[in-house]
């Protein structure tokens, strides 16, 4: 859990459309929207190195200042360019410290599991699982250990130990990861049997049968 209070400086964004977009990043800072709690929504802009920093270190709960007005936000989802990288833009909800929220937490496997002996290997299948929690009790990850799945074992959402006071979102049958064998190769047979090349028809001169007088055709 990230206890630590993370406070962001932003300035109200003015200037809208994608070419103004590209400039405000350029210049290292990311464009992004608040809305929540029945009030119209703001366009704001954050600079791009806090914001991303925060990120990394597992911050969900900021308290962002614009313009002299400071508001707990929390993220609520956050878009990245097509290499996963830069954050582009961020969507943000105000957010009262007496709330719950609902919020995708990430997923730790830790551990080797027992069916590695055997040959198995992990499946991941889910890395996120959304939860239901107080506003300042978000976890930054969840761990899920998997050391005991042996081959043909499984994990769901429902297996996961939560955090006290923290409630599954996900459907408690969701699959997150099994454990199985590795796939046996498939070979495909070449054809043994080799056709054989059919001899071509042999076209011979007829000869007349005894009596009968030859045509004009076959004298020549």
């Amino acid at each position: 859990m990230v206890s630590k209070e993370m406070v962001l400086k932003a300035r109200a964004r003015k200037e809208f459309g994608s070419k103004n977009a590209a400039k405000t990043r350029l210049a290292g800072r990311i464009p992004a929207i608040v809305y929540g709690h029945g009030q119209k929504p703001e366009a704001i802009v954050l600079d791009e190195h806090d914001f991303a920093e925060g990120i990394h270190h597992g911050h969900r709960l900021f308290d962002v200042e614009v313009d002299g007005k400071r508001e707990k936000l929390l993220v609520k989802d956050v878009q990245f360019d097509y290499l996963g990288r830069k954050i582009i833009h961020a969507d943000l909800i105000r957010v009262d410290l007496s709330e719950r929220v609902k919020v995708q937490v990430r997923l730790v496997f830790k551990g080797t599991p027992v069916g590695a002996q055997e040959g198995g290997l992990l499946e991941e299948h889910l890395d996120r699982m959304e939860i239901e929690c107080a506003v300042t009790d978000i976890p930054e990850s969840i761990d899920v250990s998997v050391k005991g799945l042996k081959v043909g074992d499984s994990l769901h959402a429902r297996d996961v130990q939560l955090p006290q006071g923290v409630k599954l979102i996900t459907g408690p049958n969701a699959l997150l990861i099994a454990c199985h064998l590795p796939a046996a190769p498939v070979v495909e047979e070449a054809a043994a049997a080799v056709e054989e090349p059919i001899a071509p028809e042999v076209i011979t001169e007829r000869k007349p049968k005894e009596g009968e007088e030859e045509t004009e055709e076959e004298k020549k």
